[in-house]
């Protein structure tokens, strides 16, 4: 293992990439990371594991580990000359006021603001014209602001209850907390220990919620694999809560999910046994002994019911549709032989709201939105004209709104609320942002490139005006490729920190994402997972052949699904970038399925166990088992957060130990370990605002910056 690194810097941004570099030294000492003897085998195949011990997030030498860790990187963080100089930056830039879109429910608006650098935005109430007030502070919840809303506000049929939930240090584990919504008072004991859980009221008396039993060892790594689903009357203690459906050893679901219908008539529930497909049943809530009826015994579709006008119920489905479409059918004679197309598939995906008594059709069109507008038999009302090319989300709220909202962002434009009057079709200004930015001075530009096997591949570059393609631009390519998610065009104020120092902020639209449907999901997944791989490489290519960047200016980043696409990418093509910032990822391919809820990945990846092939194709990219000894890989800062109990930070801390104990060359490979963190949500704008200086401090100064490229910027804004 080498123990001293010294780091060569190149010379400023202006200089020729082949012009001999000006030394500069940052020492590190990498802590002494034990190798133990641990060995599996899967079909005969013998497979090494010397940094099991790591896995092991409660044990004193973890611990130590992860201190030493930090104690390097911040070292080497604290050194580099303008990472204080971004943070000020981001600070400035952030300090604006945020307001989301108003809710109704009964007397009074609600919405959440944010005055610019509080940790958590607080909810507002308003009545009438009267002067708002704030009904709910998250902030007071901590010091740190380390314990967030996990959920929004969920009110009874009245309107006078409401429910929400807490995490605390970034954990999926939840608390739910029922509060008087006239005096803010909470009015029952918290209940506990609920994970991937919504909150469903049954009228004013109680709500159904979803939770595993409390795993016997460590609460952040063991596994939970059996979901169930619970109805919590009000006025009860949590161990009287009633179990609806989950628990059978012979049935296992990882996630269950339970939804009322609006009017109060129907619950349905939706069982799954991983992140894609689910069952769907019902129970008719008017007839109090009512048996839960299946309408889908089977996992193979993505189906819901989105909308019920009395026995009527609409349902969005990918049932021969991969594009999706939605069919009606009544509560009566529910099956899928009886379902009537009501929306049809079309050639572009398809996501549903509903409010005001209309459906808005979202579809994707290369990623970006194109929105419809029905009415209730289906009718074609019109095409919803959007502020330009990019994101539009909202048209949702309750039948009797007579006004709704909708956000249109994109990569250069900030987030901005829009009011939208359904009768008419008009759109108006409800709030433009505060922020000291001007869009103008950006372009943002959509490109089609080829992957290794022909596919075309969409990806869109946002940079500063008048940037010179000369292969000189420090630039960062984002992907995901995975969970038939789909990456849409939207503002960030990172984004605009990294491109304010002629930064170019490129998104590829991968493989294994949900831009294209079904068929493209599933070419990005199990044995065609190196598909999604292929795809970032190619868009890596095309930006160096096009004299965007080249390999000496070009960083990869993704996380969760995407910690594994650099972490793949890195170790497959450790020439073709500079820099590696995989976060939160999934890097141990053979035992990803052994943690909390990770073998419900299984539907993307599948598992070790499935078969020979399957075990031989995961370890052929698995990124803790590809890193080579006497290889030079990129400079790496892998981030995690210690309260991660999705990815657990055990991925992270094995591959760190990998490439530190293998890595050649001068690049320094660091792992930055966030405390009282977890996969991202709920993050405190304080913690973000800092762990973005580390990035991009990290990913200029290996870039080969002493100073930033544009300090002027930060003269023009000093306080």
């Amino acid at each position: 293992m080498k123990h001293i690194l010294k780091i060569s810097c190149l010379a400023l941004f202006f200089f020729s990439c082949e012009k001999e570099p000006e030394k500069t030294e940052i020492k590190v000492t990498y802590p002494e990371t034990q190798q133990k003897e641990e060995v599996d085998t899967y079909f005969g195949t013998e497979v090494k594991d010397p940094y099991r011990w790591l896995e092991d997030d409660r044990s004193p030498e973890t611990e130590a580990w992860v201190k030493e860790q930090n104690k390097t990187t911040f070292g080497y963080l604290d050194s580099i000359p303008f990472r204080d100089a971004l943070k000020k930056r981001y600070t400035q830039l952030v300090n604006y006021e945020r307001i989301s879109a108003p809710v109704k429910r009964g007397e009074y608006t609600y919405f959440y603001k944010n005055d610019g650098l509080q940790n958590q935005s607080v909810i507002y109430r308003q009545k009438g014209d009267s002067e708002p007030e704030v009904f709910l502070d998250p902030n007071k919840f901590a010091e740190d602001g380390t314990i967030s809303l996990g959920s929004g506000l969920n009110f009874s049929d009245n309107k006078e209850i409401v429910a929400y939930s807490i995490s605390e240090g970034g954990s999926d584990w939840r608390k739910i907390i029922i509060m008087d919504v006239a005096s803010k008072e909470v009015i029952e004991d918290t209940l506990v220990d609920i994970k991937f859980s919504g909150i469903s009221w049954k009228g004013n008396e109680g709500f159904y919620y979803s939770s595993y039993d409390k795993p016997k060892g460590s609460e952040l790594s063991a596994k939970t694999d059996q979901h169930k689903l619970y109805y919590h009357k009000l006025g009860t203690s949590q161990k009287e809560d009633k179990l609806v459906y989950g628990g059978t050893p012979e049935e296992k679901h990882r996630y269950i999910g339970g939804s009322v219908t609006e009017d109060g008539n129907y619950l349905f529930i939706y069982p799954r046994v991983s992140t894609s497909g689910n069952k769907m049943l019902m129970k008719d809530l008017s007839k109090p002994d009512s048996e839960i009826v299946t309408i889908l015994d089977h996992t193979d579709t993505d189906s819901y019911i989105i909308e019920n006008v009395g026995s009527k119920l609409y349902i969005m489905t990918n049932m021969n549709a991969p594009n999706q479409k939605i069919v009606t059918v009544d509560a009566s004679n529910p099956a899928p032989e009886n379902w009537q197309d009501f929306i049809p598939e079309t050639e572009n995906v398809l996501s549903i709201s509903t409010g005001s008594g209309y459906f808005f059709a979202e579809y994707m069109v290369d990623a970006v939105s194109k929105v419809l507008q029905y009415d209730y038999e289906g009718k074609l009302v019109r095409e919803i004209k959007l502020p330009g090319v990019g994101s539009a989300g909202g048209f949702n709220g309750e039948k009797e709104d007579e006004v709704l909202y909708y956000s249109f962002s994109n990569y250069k434009t900030p987030s901005t609320t829009y009011t939208y009057n359904p009768t008419d079709g008009t759109s108006n200004v409800y709030r433009k942002p505060g922020i000291d930015f001007d869009p103008d001075q950006y372009e943002s530009k959509q490109v089609f490139y080829k992957s290794k096997d022909g596919t075309k591949i969409p990806m869109i570059i946002t940079h500063k005006k008048g940037v010179k393609m000369n292969g000189e631009n420090p630039t960062i390519l984002y992907g995901y490729g995975g969970f038939n998610i789909s990456l849409t065009p939207s503002f960030s104020v990172a984004n605009v920190v990294w491109m304010e120092q002629g930064g170019i902020y490129a998104v590829a639209n991968l493989r294994g994402g949900g831009e294209y449907g079904k068929e493209w999901h599933k070419a990005g997944t199990q044995m065609q997972k190196q598909n999604v791989f292929d795809d970032f490489i190619a868009a890596a290519e095309y930006l160096i052949d096009e004299k965007y960047t080249s390999s000496n200016f070009l960083a990869i980043r993704g996380g969760s699904n995407g910690g594994l696409l650099v972490g793949a990418t890195m170790t497959q093509r450790p020439d073709l970038i500079k820099v590696a910032l995989p976060a939160v990822g999934v890097l141990d391919m053979l035992r990803y399925h052994t943690f909390t809820a990770g073998a419900g990945w299984a539907y993307d990846y599948g598992t070790a166990n499935d078969s020979k092939e399957m075990f031989e194709y995961l370890k052929g990219y698995s990124p803790v088992h590809n890193v080579k000894e006497g290889v030079e890989y990129p400079a790496t800062l892998i981030t995690t957060g210690d309260h991660d109990d999705r990815v657990v930070p055990a991925h992270s801390f094995k591959f760190a130990a990998e490439l530190q104990a293998k890595q050649a060359g001068n690049n320094p490979t660091l792992i930055r370990i966030e405390t009282d963190a977890g996969h991202g949500a709920g993050t405190p704008i304080s913690k973000t605002i800092e762990q973005y200086a580390d990035i991009y401090g990290f990913t200029l100064y290996n870039m080969g910056f002493k100073e930033l490229p544009n300090k002027a910027i930060l003269e023009k804004f000093k306080d």
